[in-house]
């Protein structure tokens, strides 16, 4: 069960990210390394996964039902700022003459020393650098609306994080919780 959460997450290309994996999270305090990952990654794949699979057993936590709902609603919350946020950063790359897979491949060789991409120019190398800057201006506004999605929901991002690790390895909550986002 492919969901967004608090605390760390690995970039995907944007034509491919709308897939987290279970491993992938969102800390809407880190840097602006992680938040623009986030934003590349996308979180839309919460229900692509027909059932959940458990992962490492983690410390149960307890939480009601009325708790999980608000969970869940901060949950769409943050997926809609993701939305958004996916929506202004392929402008930025656009706007800047880059095909969005170009981008992505200079991003995930910068990222990883053992991808090579075969012609970097210097104009691209000057575009990414404009295009990374300008997403990185952007990263503060859609961090506090993450932060904002979360406490409208009358819940800490501490609280949030804790009740995400859980979901990672609780199959019960897993399941409670898929059937509060189908309806």
């Amino acid at each position: 069960m492919p969901f967004s959460v608090v605390k760390k997450y690995k970039i995907t290309t944007l034509e491919t990210s709308m897939n987290f994996k279970r491993t992938d999270m969102l800390n809407v305090r880190n840097n602006f390394k992680m938040v623009l990952l986030l934003f590349f990654a996308a979180a839309t794949g919460l229900m692509a996964q027909t059932r959940p699979v458990p992962q490492q057993e983690g410390p149960k936590v307890e939480v009601n039902d009325d708790e999980l709902a608000k969970f869940a609603k901060a949950y769409q919350g943050i997926q809609m700022v993701n939305q958004e946020a996916q929506k202004e950063m392929i402008q930025v790359v656009e706007d800047k003459q880059f095909e969005i897979q170009r981008f992505n491949e200079i991003h995930q060789a910068t990222l990883d020393p053992t991808k090579k991409v075969e012609g970097v120019t210097s104009e691209e190398k000057e575009n990414y650098t404009k295009v990374v800057k300008e997403i990185e201006g952007l990263q503060p506004q859609f961090q506090k609306k993450m932060e904002e999605a979360i406490t409208a929901q009358d819940l800490t991002v501490e609280r949030y994080e804790k009740l995400a690790m859980a979901l990672q390895s609780d199959v019960t909550l897993q399941t409670r919780f898929q059937k509060m986002l189908q309806g």
